[in-house]
């Protein structure tokens, strides 16, 4: 199943893209950033699960729980960043309010709900977060344009 595959490509992308605004790294941010390698080292695992089960309720409750961890992990990871880097960087502005994370972090929760109910509904849910951040996120690429010198 290539959704495992998709979402460790969808965090790659935007892990790399928020660390080309980052100018240093300290301990905490070291230690946020293997909370997020944790949990996505499970993501191939209760992929597998999942589909070895064909989508049985406990493996796609698991799946979302795995996710919805990443997700967390990686806002975690991002107020590190910030923290580190100060409210008035170009990292901050760049990240703004996060919104897309919120919402993400939102249909993960549902998601989770609904399996209880409709693994069908989840892994629709799954596949709409998975939607929304296909295209990596722009909002720092669009910072670090703007702010890099003119070539000459």
């Amino acid at each position: 199943m290539c959704s495992g595959f998709i979402y460790v490509g969808i965090y790659w992308n935007n892990h790399h893209h928020t660390l080309q605004a980052a100018k240093s790294v300290n301990g905490a941010i070291l230690w946020t950033n293997m909370l997020l390698l944790f949990w996505l080292s499970l993501i191939p695992f209760v992929t597998a699960w999942m589909g070895e089960n064909h989508f049985a309720q406990w493996p796609v409750t698991c799946y979302g729980i795995v996710l919805i961890m990443c997700s967390i992990s990686y806002a975690v990871f991002m107020m590190a960043l910030v923290r580190h880097h100060g409210r008035d960087s170009l990292l901050a502005h760049a990240i703004g309010k996060d919104r897309k994370g919120s919402i993400s972090t939102v249909i993960y929760a549902l998601a989770i709900i609904a399996s209880f109910f409709s693994s069908k509904i989840s892994v629709a849910l799954y596949i709409l977060v998975a939607c929304i951040w296909f295209i990596p996120d722009k909002r720092i690429e669009k910072k670090i344009v703007v702010n890099e010198p003119a070539c000459e």
